[in-house]
This record gives C-alpha cells, structure tokens and sequence, in this order.
C-alpha cells in the first residue's frame, strides 16, 4: 500500500499516534498503529488522517520548519520537546507554552534574560522572553503600542508568563526607574493574594481578568505603569466548590498573620469561618505563612502605608466575621422576618465593631430593609422585614460589595505607587481568566467564557481574517484559509435587546424576577440557534438531569458548556440595599467609609432597588479593552495545560490537541505553510534609512531600494514577496527582518553602506558586461565581413560558370568520347589482325576530338554547334567501337553473358525495391486513413462535448443556487460535527474529574454517507455495492474475475479510491514542495472543469455509455515534470518530457514518461497504480484533445525503445 506509508491517525488517549497505512477506502483510510499495545488497525476519515515526517524523533523550534505542517506533525513536535523540558515552541510568531509544573534550571535567570536581549526569534530557542523582546523592538521600530494576549486554560501558566514577560522588560529598560521597577514587579504577589484562589484545576488561578501597561518613554526607557482589572469573581467570597479555596489573603491571614493582629481582629483557624469551611481548608503546593509575610512586603513596597496596611488586613476579617452572621426566624413578630441567632451575636459584635458600626444598627440593617410607600411628596419610608434566606443574602452581598470595594482600592493604590508622568507607547500584557466548565457553571463562567469568545474572535480576525485579506489587497495570489467564525455565539450573548446579556437584565427590572422565566425565555427566543440548547442535550449524563427551565446549553468554540441560571439574576445586580448602603456611608471606619464615598450607587426609588447590570458593566469594560487591543500590534502567547492532575512529565495528548484546536492553532498552521508573518512598506523602509543615504542613493525609487536592500543582505528571492506597496517574509526569516528593521543609526548607516557597495558592484558588473558585449559585438562584425567576403566570391564564381558553362559541358562530353578510346585501344590490343589499321582509325579519331576540342576554346562557338560537333564525333566512335566489337563478338561471349547475368539480378532487386515500396505506401495510406478515422471521432467527441458543456452551462445556471445551498449546508454541517467533537471531548475531560458519564459519540455520520452513495449507486443501476471492499480485494478482483459486470465496478471503485487517496496526499503534500505529477497539467485541468459540472446532470447521464466500445486507444502530450525535492528551489530545474498512455477501454493500462536526460518511467496497471494516473479517459477529455491520439505502433515502438515488455491483456478482456 503504497511502500507502506507512514501516517498519524486519530487516538482517543493520545490524540494521534503513529502507524502505516494499511488499506483505503472513498471515504476512510485504515492505519495499523505502530507498538504491541495497538494491536487493531484503526479506521478514520480522510480529513483525519496526516502524512509523518520521514524521522520519528526530530523536533523543530518553530513548526513551520517541518516538512509536514498539521495537527498531528505540530502534536508530536511539542511532545517531543516537552519530553526534553522545552516547553516552548513557535508557530511562525506565536508562541505555545506547556506549562512543565515543576522548576527548570536557569531557564528565567539573569543570564538568560540577557541572552535574549536584542535577540531575533528564531535566533535563540523559543522562549516568552523572545516575545517580549520582540513587542519591545516592534514598538520602537513602528512607533506604535504593543499587546502581548497570554491566553489559555485554567492551570495552563498565563499568571507565570505575564509574572515572566514583566520582569524581563522592567530588568532590561527599567532598572534606572529605580522604585517603579520595583514596584511593577512587587502588585503581581499583591494581586494574587487579594484575587487568585486555588480551583480544582490550578492551585494560583487568577480569579479577575488584567491588563497590565507598561509604559516606555521615547528613548524606550520605563516611564511607569498602569493596570486595569476586569470582572472579580465576587461569589467566590461567600461559597465555593469542594476541593476548592476562597481567595489566598484569607488563609494567609488566618496562618501567618502575627498573633497581636489575629488577637485583635480575633482571627483563628480558617474550618472557624463559614466563608471558608465549605471549601479545601489546606493545599500542599501552598505556604499560607510564608505567603502572608510575602503579601506583607509587597504592601510596604507599593508604599502601603501602615495603617492603610492595619485596615485593609480589618475589612478582611470583617468579612470573614460577616459570613459568621446566621439567622433565625423571629417567631414573636407577626409580619415573620428574621433574627441574628445565638451563635452568630458574637460575630455581630466583632464585625459591627471592625466596621465602626453600631451593632443594633448593623443587626437592623441584616434584618430588614428600607422602602417607600406611595403618597405625599416624598411618600413613606417604612421597614419591610427580611426572611432567612433573604437576609443571609443580603449578608452576603454585604459582604461581595465590600471586597469588590477593597480589590479596586488596592488596584487603585498600585496606580497610584507607579505614577505615569509622560508616555510615548506602552506595551500591554493580557492576563484573563481562561475558558471555564466545570459540572456546575454560573453566572461567572458565562462572562469569563464570553470574555474567550470575544478573544478567540480577536485572534481570527488578527491571524486569519485580517492577514488573508492584506494578501489579497497586495496581490500576493495565495489561496484562501478556512476557520470557524464565531460571531454568532458572539451576538447570542451581546446582541442589543435580543441578547442573553439584555435578556437577563430585562428579566432583572421586572417587579418580581423569576430565574426560570429567565431561562424559559431564552429557549424561546433562540429556540432554532445552534449555538443555544437545552441541557437534556449535553453530551455528560449529570447534566442532562438539569430541567429546560432550570439552565441552558451554549456551544462556545471550546466546547458546550451547560449553565444553570438559578444565582443568574442575583449575581448580575451589583447593588446593595438602600439600607445597608447607606449604613456604610456612616461608618465611624473612616477606611471603610472612604470605599464607598467615591461612587454610591444606590438610591431608593419607588420602594425598590435600582438595578446595576454586572454583565452590561463588563460587556463594556471588554469593549473597551478590545477597541485598545486592536489599536495596538499584537504578540500571542497560547498556554497549554499538559494534563489534568497538573503534575509534572506527563503528557496526555488528546486533551492538548482539544487545546490547540480550540485557539485555532490548526488554521493557523495552514496559514503559515504559505504565508508571511513579518512584513513592512516600502515607504516606511525608504524613510528609516532616507537620512542616512548620501545624495546619489535618495533618488532611488523606495520599491528599488528595497531590492537593492535585500540584494545587499543576500535575501534568497523564496524568503521574501513584493506585494504592491509591502514586502513580506516567510516564516523562519525574522533574524533577517528584524536586521532589516533595526532602527539603530550604527546599523543604518552600515546597511546603507553595504547597499552602496552593491550598488556600485552591481554597476561594475553591468560596465563588465557591457564591455563583453561590445568586444562580442566587433568580433561579430569582422565575422560577418569575413562570410560577406566568401558570398561576393560565390555569386561571382557561379556568374563566370553560367556564361562558360556550354563550353564547358561540350569539352566535358568530347573529353568523355576522347576517354573512351582507351576501350578501342584496349579491344585492338586484343584484336589478332588489323591492327595497324585500327590503330591509324583510332589514332585519326582523336586527332579530331582534340582539333575540335581546340575550336571550342579558341572560337565563339554557339551550343547547337558544340551539340553538332559532339554528336558528329559520338558517331565516329561509335562506328569505330561497333567494328572493333564485331571483332571480338566470339571472344566477349562468356563476358557478355556475365554482364546479363548481373543486369538481371539488377533488375530484380530494383523490382524487391519497388514491391517494398508500394508497401510502404500502402501502409501509409492505412495510417493516414486510421489517423483520418481518429480525426473524425476526435471532431465527433469534441462536438459531443461541446453539447455537453453547453448543456451543463445551462444546467448550471438553473442549479447555481441549489448548489450554493448544498455548499452553505455542507459548510455548516462540517462545523456542526467539528463543534459535537469538541462537545464531547470537553465533556470526556468533565467526566474525568467528575467521575460522570458521557455518551458516546455520533459516529453515524460515515454511515449516512455511506448509506447515501450506496442510494445514488441504486439510482444509476449498479448491481454491486463496494464500500465495504478492500483495496486489495479490489485489485485482485480486477487482475482475475472474468464477470465484466464485477469488473467495471469493482475497477471504478478502485480507482474512485486511488482518486480519493491522492487528492489527501496533494493536500498534505510537505511545506513549500510542489503537487505531485502522475499526468499532464493539461489533463489534470481538463479533470478538474469536469469535476466543476453539476452534479445533478452527471447523474442523469447513462454511466454504462462509455464503456460500450470497450477498446485500445493511445495518447501522447509533452509533460513537464516538478523539479527535485530534495535540492534548492534555485537550483532544481523542470524537466520537459513526453506522456504516453494505453487506455484498456476507460483506464488506463499503461503509462510512460520519457526525459532526455534520465531513463524512461514505466507503469503498469495492477502493480503501479499508486504513481500512475488516476482519471478515466471520459474525465480526461483526451478523446477531444487535436493530436493527442497517436497510433498503437507509435506507442509500441516507444514503449519497446525503452525497454517495456509485452503487454498480455487480461483474460477477462478477451473473454
């Protein structure tokens, strides 16, 4: 099967594994997986299955190095580096990152971050210092703010690279900013104790999404910095998962806190408070007292004052006093309501007494809330009493407010300690919390995985979208790359009034909010949506117990995930009761007062609550920051969790490839194996080096300067591209770019320089040329003269021959007759008698010749005359040799007979010859007659093709629009099963660390197409279904059966089959290496317009119409084979050629190619058919090609020339 070709194939464990390909079918390919462990071959569709580089175990930094560029090629490159601890890798300029879980040895040092100061990619082995690096050079060099968006997964390292990407550019550019570098450095351990928790995915994973800018002055040096914070996971405060923790502070306090502040904020151990025991009390990757006394410094660093420190310490463990709170029902009072427990008056006090509260005031407040009642100017305010359940609500929104207030006054302050005087640009690092699913998924998944949804958007249009376009625009001719868009899932979530975001917030107005009204009219306006279901279809069995009305199903680009909207209502109201927030406006904690007398929200209006939206709040915010993301270049960091139980050195490939293909990294591939990922205008590159070029070079044109730029620099012509008004570089190629682009003036001037010298040896080559061509140009001259010379001496010569040429041939013949006295004298030497006589006779004879041979020369004779003179003399001798013949008659009669005996056998070759001759020609007059018969069925063919084009041109004008709906339908049924795939993978990753169960996966899909050609065969006659066939048993089918019924199906489906196999191997042919050649383009052209008709019309056609005159039939068209793969692009050469094939009736039976430089290549049916030519004669439409068709002699000789056997048609043919 094709030398056994090796390939990766799907593998549910390890997402692909290596194996050789076994059999293939239309629609699937059988690989039998290489190891004992895999003992069954595996079966998989053609759209899964990529060709292996040639070496098992050969990595590359960037993956556009490879031969192969797939998912599966790119899967076994970064486990192979993983295995190494390279944990980093390119694809072109993204870097993907697999988070080791454990310490690598100077990988973050000192030493390394200045190894790769000023260091190209590609340079130095991947690494996030290189990206860094690069943003850095990328804003000096455009004048323009740069991003780097580190996105990923819970657990996948995005808090270690942003911590990373910050250090190496304060250690760089702003060791002279002295305490500002510091403190950049010193908010991340100060952010992540107040809004990191641990998760059953990550013990350190950011609860809170943040843009941090670092800004550059316009020498490049750290002028200050600035950080926005988006979306605090604020129900995290009050309740959290199993095996999960509230925020680190809170631990932190409760372990290292000294013990004067645990006794004075009477804290102890964290299973006392009831925000905490609900979760994991300890983690062993974590030191709560060390963590503490780290948290501690950072605040005296960023300039915490200490009693700033005392009270932010206060409101936290006011809180953790607050969640102490329970209550009970007030079974005195006749309107119900509720009151502080016993065990909770304790904590009343102590929260009452941090808060600077009166604790009646603040048990009130608990208990029942303020409202106003119609009538008057301003109505009453009158007391409305909480129930249980409300008032612990209540509590605990108190107690989210109060946090959210203190994260923001922290992030404040952090501003504040980095203070931003003047900026040129800055460089921005996006760290957001990753996509999220977990079995119970709430409002906060919803807006963190609405945030990914709107990244993932940012990163197709910037990778995908916007570069296809800027090689369209620039006319660079590349062919188009597919990605899934996900604006739909997009407006499901954000569109204006129709929304979910507007939806939820329209529900929230309404005088008595209900979450499952909410729900139910969701599913009722997006009953149709792909993007929306219902949680009864969820690929995990634990949610498909959840009702319509109690959540819904979105497929986000990452998967399905199921939310329950039971808290939807609740958690996106970021407003507090009327009296509670007034109760904190007079605090007599003048700290805590201060947090919520910047911005009071709430207000008593008609007796109920003003309604703040928390998702339209961070639909905004995220506008926001997408609007700055795209005013900015942008650098991309994918981090990628290796497993699930985050230990270290164990690779579990399937879910990786999940990761990958959710963040588009497969589209991308497909992009970089023919894009150009740097690239500049040609104005911008002329105006950086304008200055520095002496007079003579600024007349140059900016296009021609580039040229003689990269002239200059040795640029191989296949590294770069000319568009209209840019350059692009190829992958790989960002040493020399960034060479290119470097604006330092020493680097400038010497660029110049060396495009001067260019120039000027360029010009020299030119003057050397020139002067070849001149000399070349003399000596022609000289030549020529030389042959005019020989012409003039020619034409004169045969002038002087023309007028002497009468005499000339008179003198020749008389000297003829002259030398034929030679033969009487011969006969008288001969003679017995009569001798002297003849002598005399003879002698006389001559005498005359020569007298008139004299005349001739010295007279003006005319040509009669001569002719006279000749004939005269012809006489004589002729009078004279018959005398002297008679002589000897008796003598000459055994010599006479030889010569008749010669003269006959002259007369019977030339008969032989004149036989062979009209042989020859009647052999011709066959050929011409069969190449007359070939011309007419040539015209006949064509003609019935040319009916038939401009039938289907008809056709297709009618079946336009149906086709285009097949097409939209097959598009969006491709994403349906590539969006269920994904489901059911997220799901199998749930399942796992849920112990749930999944239902199996759709694989009906092969089925139905199957089922569905197995109906058009029925449809168009055929008596045999095939698909279940091997391709062996086909071929053997072939070579043996003698039913011609069998047989014609059995070879269509072979070679449907070989047609299928080789447009997979075109697609995954190796990176920048031609399509493979088994025909002429001409041929292959002709296939693929015939494969461009209607589909509907081919049906209709009578298949079995083409095989009616089953038959020989020859063709011959020059061929020009691709060069050799394995030598330099500007060294390989394509070699012209001849194509020969031997159709046996549609297939073809033979094929030759011949070169003049190399021996023939020779295939035959039934033991090549993988190189050999896949396509019928009827698609190949070499039957209408003038002078394709040749002769079956022709074929044969050329076929024997070159050393081909004979050629014995099958039995089944002759039978």
């Amino acid at each position: 099967m094709d030398d056994r070709r090796k390939a990766w194939v799907p593998h549910p464990e390890h997402g692909f594994v290596l194996g050789e390909i076994v059999d293939i079918s239309s629609d699937t390919i059988t690989v039998q997986p290489f190891g004992s462990q895999h003992k069954q071959p595996i079966e998989a569709c053609y759209d899964r299955v990529y060709p292996a580089e040639d070496d098992d175990n050969k990595d590359v930094d960037d993956n556009c190095a490879l031969m192969y560029l797939n998912e599966a090629t790119l899967l076994n490159n970064i486990r192979l580096r993983y295995g190494r601890d390279q944990i980093y890798t390119y694809v072109a300029n993204i870097l993907i990152a697999v988070n080791p879980y454990h310490k690598l040895s100077d990988c973050y040092s000192v030493d390394t971050i200045r190894k790769y100061k000023a260091r190209s990619i590609g340079t130095l082995p991947p690494h996030a210092f290189a990206i860094a690096d690069k943003a850095y050079r990328d804003m000096r060099c455009f004048k323009e703010s740069q991003s780097i968006i580190v996105s990923g997964e819970s657990g996948a390292g995005k808090t270690e690279s942003t911590k990373y990407i910050l250090r190496f550019l304060t250690e760089n550019w702003g060791s002279h900013a002295g305490p500002i570098e510091e403190r950049i450095l010193q908010a991340n351990p100060l952010l992540e104790a107040f809004g990191n928790a641990k998760t059953v995915r990550n013990n350190n994973s950011s609860r809170f999404g943040k843009f941090v800018e670092i800004h550059f002055s316009g020498k490049g040096i750290i002028e200050g910095g600035y950080i926005s914070h988006y979306l605090l996971e604020k129900s995290r405060i009050c309740v959290q998962n199993r095996d999960e923790r509230n925020y680190h502070i809170f631990y932190q306090m409760c372990a290292g806190a000294p013990l004067r502040m645990r006794e004075q904020l009477r804290l102890g151990s964290p299973d006392q408070f009831h925000y905490l025991r609900k979760g994991s009390l300890k983690d062993p990757v974590l030191d709560d007292t060390r963590d503490f006394g780290v948290t501690d410094k950072a605040l005296m660093d960023l300039g915490f004052r200490d009693d700033e420190r005392l009270n932010i310490y206060a409101v936290v463990a006011g809180v953790l006093h607050l969640g102490n709170i329970s209550f009970v029902e007030n079974e005195q009072s006749s309107k119900g309501g509720s009151l502080v427990s016993n065990t909770g008056e304790n904590a009343l006090s102590l929260t009452a007494t941090i808060f600077g509260l009166e604790r009646d005031e603040l048990q009130e407040a608990l208990t029942a809330r303020v409202m106003q009642s119609k009538g008057g100017v301003k109505g009453t305010v009158i007391k409305v009493p909480l129930k249980v359940y409300e008032a612990a609500n209540g509590r605990d929104a108190l107690a989210k407010t109060i946090y959210s207030r203190l994260f923001d006054f922290i992030v404040s302050k952090i501003n504040d300690c980095i203070p931003l005087k003047a900026s040129a640009n800055y460089i921005g690092v996006l760290d957001i919390a990753g996509f999220e699913y977990f079995p119970v998924n709430s409002f906060e998944q919803f807006c963190i995985n609405y945030c990914n949804e709107k990244l993932q958007q940012f990163f197709n249009e910037r990778i995908l979208k916007d570069e296809q376009d800027l090689y369209e625009r620039e006319g660079l001719g590349l062919r188009q790359v597919g990605y899934v868009d996900n604006q739909d899932c997009i407006d499901l979530i954000e569109a204006k009034a129709v929304g979910i975001f507007d939806l939820l917030d329209e529900e929230s107005k309404l005088p008595r909010p209900d979450p499952l009204h909410f729900t139910a009219s969701v599913h009722q306006k997006y009953s149709n949506h792909f993007r929306l279901s219902v949680p009864r279809k969820s690929k995990l069995r634990q949610h498909r117990e959840i009702t319509d009305e109690e959540g819904f199903l979105v497929r986000h680009f990452a998967g399905a995930v199921c939310y329950q909207t039971n808290q939807f209502i609740e958690k996106n109201n970021d407003a507090l009761h009327s009296s509670l927030a007034m109760l904190l406006g007079e605090s007599k904690n003048a700290f805590l007062r201060s947090l919520f007398a910047v911005a009071n929200e709430t207000k008593v209006m008609k007796g109920k609550l003003t309604f703040i939206s928390i998702g339209n709040k961070f639909k905004t915010q995220l506008q926001s920051l997408m609007d700055k993301l795209r005013s900015t270049g942008t650098s991309f960091i994918r981090c990628i969790k290796p497993n699930l139980n985050m230990v270290d050195h164990r690779f579990e490939g399937e879910q990786i490839l999940s990761q990958l293909q959710c963040s588009g990294m497969a589209s991308v591939l497909d992009l970089m194996q023919q894009g150009y990922p740097s690239r500049t205008q040609f104005s911008e590159l002329y105006d950086m080096y304008k200055r520095y070029m002496p007079p003579k070079l600024v007349r140059l044109d900016p296009r021609l300067f580039c040229k003689a730029l990269f002239k200059a620099l040795g640029l191989d012509e296949n590294d770069f591209r000319f568009g209209n008004t840019r350059v692009f570089f190829r992958p790989g190629k960002f040493a020399e770019f960034d060479e290119i682009m470097k604006s330092d003036p020493e680097n400038l001037a010497h660029l110049i320089q060396r495009v001067e010298k260019w120039l000027l040896q360029s010009r020299w080559k030119k003057a050397q040329y020139g002067a070849l061509s001149v000399i070349k140009l003399r000596n022609k001259i000289r030549w020529r003269r030389q042959q005019l010379i020989i012409v003039q001496k020619n034409v004169r010569g045969h002038l002087a021959r023309m007028k002497h040429r009468p005499k000339v041939l008179g003198i020749r013949k008389i000297n003829t007759i002259k030398s034929q006295l030679g033969n009487c004298a011969r006969i008288i030497a001969q003679l017995k008698s009569e001798k002297e006589a003849s002598s005399k006779e003879v002698s006389d004879l001559e005498r005359q010749i020569d007298a008139t041979v004299r005349k001739i020369k010295t007279t003006n004779m005319t040509k009669d005359e001569i002719e006279k003179a000749y004939a005269v003399l012809l006489r004589a001798q002729d009078q004279q040799m018959a005398a002297l013949s008679k002589r000897l008659d008796q003598q000459k009669i055994m010599e006479e007979r030889e010569r008749l005996k010669k003269i006959e056998e002259e007369r019977e070759r030339e008969r032989e010859r004149k036989l062979a001759e009209e042989r020859r020609k009647k052999q011709e007059e066959e050929e011409r007659k069969e190449r007359a018969e070939m011309e007419v069925k040539r015209k006949e063919a064509e003609e019935l093709a040319r009916k038939q084009e401009e039938q289907d041109r008809k056709m297709a004008m009618v079946l336009q629009e149906q086709l285009a709906k097949e097409k939209a339908a097959t598009e969006e049924r491709q994403h349906q099963l590539e969006q269920e795939r994904r489901d059911h993978e997220l799901a199998m990753r749930l399942a796992q660390e849920s112990g749930g169960v999944v239902e199996a996966l759709d694989t009906s899909q092969l089925q139905r197409r199957e089922k569905a050609r197995s109906v058009l065969d029925a449809a168009a006659g055929k008596k045999y279904d095939l698909t279940k066939w091997k391709y062996a048993e086909l071929r053997d089918t072939i070579n043996t059966s003698c039913d011609m019924e069998l047989l014609d199906a059995c070879r269509e489906e072979f070679h449907r089959r070989l047609k299928v196999y080789h447009e997979w191997k075109s697609k995954n042919k190796k990176a920048a290496a031609p399509a493979e050649q088994r025909a002429p383009q001409a041929v292959v052209e002709a296939a693929q317009q015939q494969q461009e008709r209607p589909k509907l019309q081919r049906l209709q056609r009578p298949l079995d119409k083409a095989r009616e005159n089953v038959q020989h039939r020859f063709f011959r068209l020059p061929f020009v084979a691709q060069p050799d793969q394995n030598k330099e692009p500007h060294q390989a050469e394509k070699k012209k050629g001849w194509w020969y094939a031997h159709f046996d009736g549609q297939w073809i039976a033979r094929q030759m190619e011949q070169y003049p430089d190399k021996p023939a290549v020779l295939l035959i049916a039934g033991k090549d058919d993988m190189q050999m030519c896949e396509l019928s004669l009827e698609v190949t439409k070499l039957t209408c090609r003038r002078g394709a068709e040749i002769l079956p002699r022709e074929f044969e000789e050329e076929w024997r020339k070159c050393d081909g056997g004979v050629y014995v048609r099958p039995v089944n043919k002759s039978k």
